[in-house]
């Protein structure tokens, strides 16, 4: 059993455990005692433990210790992602040994929300904070009535293309998918060994995104234990399932997994001419393949309907704050400080190379019109924030979508490394899921 699904099986049992129906309840509007009281925590000493795995974030954490020197927080790299959960899951569990705040990416918030694993926030007044962040951020925290994580970053999707081999070719940056099919073809008559873009059959993520950059909404939650999935009749899927079947019948992307050596070695060398992904990207392709400085743009996704733009996120995280924590006023503190002040924000994204949830560096003049050097001078702020602008804001994840995940490989990436039926390939992860969701007690719904 991988830990990924080791974290969803332990999750999704606590969320069912228990007379409540394992379900997030709605909160009570936070009582004005609530704010103050965090507020007050900022003045009082407190120590604080910070499980993030994110590079460079100790620059951010020095500067609140400098603002608020009462309180002490310990920075912890506990693993990454699924090894981070299934780390918290065990502390969780053995009642000891958690963090007072921790790192949760967006798709794996629901389940430590649901299980009330994690604080509502809500209860001590972040709700005041939700016209801080963009929407579509503001979004992925508040589940079920309660805010269960403040957003740290976020990852709208952009087109990141070689715009050497685009000019070389007489390409445009495709507007369409049906353009983007079209520059493929003209990308593989040129050399048959290079692809437009490759696709990696083991990241359920980058699935999910392309499906809801597509107008999908396959995974829906309501009440407590409600859970619709629709991979195998919802629009979004169906025109995914068109764009994606045809460039993989095509060979005109490759199955290639991603962030290994094989993968950068062909993003450097241009076997690959276009990168589609969260706004995060800069700083991989700067420091893993730096020689290709200049080469590089950004542009909007192509869309599957110009007059109806849609976009989508890809990644992005939340700091939610744990139960077990001693110090919850002033660990809730700290994660909003984190998150929404203007000098915090400004130094993740700075220092620790984060794309920013808030419109308040999303909307600075200074951050959108900022040429990057490597980019060749554009001011692809103004891209990647107007790409936030336009995420679709009604995804949602399942309450278990860590154990989602990691079936994807062996269900929908089997489809896409094999070339093989896609829409099949969805329904059968839709059975395996629907069918692990009901193991656990939640009341399944699918088509």
């Amino acid at each position: 059993m991988t830990a990924g699904v080791a974290a969803a099986l332990s999750l999704a049992l606590a969320a069912c455990g228990g007379g409540s129906g394992g379900g997030a309840t709605t909160a009570p509007a936070a009582a004005p005692s609530a704010t103050a009281a965090v507020q007050d925590a900022l003045s009082k000493p407190a120590e604080l433990t910070f499980w993030t795995w994110v590079t460079g974030i100790e620059k951010t954490v020095a500067r609140f210790q400098a603002k608020y020197p009462n309180i002490k927080v310990n920075v912890v790299n506990a693993g990454q992602s699924a090894d981070q959960y299934t780390k918290l899951q065990t502390a969780i569990k053995a009642g000891s040994g958690a963090p007072d705040v921790a790192q949760i990416e967006y798709f794996a918030l629901p389940q430590f929300a649901l299980s009330k694993q994690v604080v509502n926030l809500a209860e001590h007044g972040a709700a005041e904070l939700k016209d801080k962040f963009a929407p579509a951020a503001w979004g992925q925290v508040a589940i079920n009535g309660g805010v269960y994580g403040i957003p740290q970053d976020t990852g709208p999707m952009a087109m990141f293309y070689r715009k050497d081999i685009f000019e070389k070719l007489k390409i445009e940056p495709p507007k369409t998918w049906a353009e983007f099919i079209e520059a493929a073809k003209k990308i593989k008559a040129d050399n048959p060994d290079n692809f437009i873009t490759s696709i990696d059959p083991g990241d359920a993520g980058g699935v999910d995104s392309l499906i809801w950059q597509a107008g999908g909404t396959p995974f829906k939650t309501s009440g407590e234990n409600q859970v619709s999935v629709t991979l195998a009749t919802d629009p979004g899927v169906k025109q995914f399932v068109s764009t994606w079947g045809s460039l993989l019948s095509e060979k005109l992307v490759d199955p290639q997994p991603g962030w290994t050596d094989e993968w950068w070695k062909g993003m450097g060398s241009g076997k690959y001419a276009v990168w589609m992904t969260g706004a995060w990207a800069p700083n991989g392709i700067i420091n893993s393949i730096p020689k290709t400085k200049g080469d590089w743009a950004v542009a909007p996704m192509p869309q599957h309907d110009a007059a109806k733009p849609i976009n989508a996120e890809n990644g992005g995280s939340s700091v939610a704050v744990i139960p077990q924590s001693k110090n919850i006023p002033a660990a809730v503190a700290f994660a909003q400080w984190l998150n929404s002040d203007p000098e915090a924000v400004k130094s993740l994204n700075e220092e620790a190379g984060l794309f920013p949830a808030t419109k308040t560096l999303l909307e600075d003049p200074a951050f959108r019109d900022a040429p990057q050097e490597f980019f060749d001078g554009q001011k692809i702020n103004q891209v990647l924030g107007d790409a936030s602008t336009a995420v679709k804001a009604d995804w949602q994840y399942l309450p278990f979508q860590v154990y989602a995940n990691s079936i994807f490989k062996d269900t929908v990436g089997q489809a896409i490394d094999g070339g093989g039926d896609l829409a099949g390939a969805l329904k059968t992860w839709q059975d395996r899921i629907t069918a692990f969701g009901t193991e656990q007690g939640f009341t399944l719904s699918a088509g």
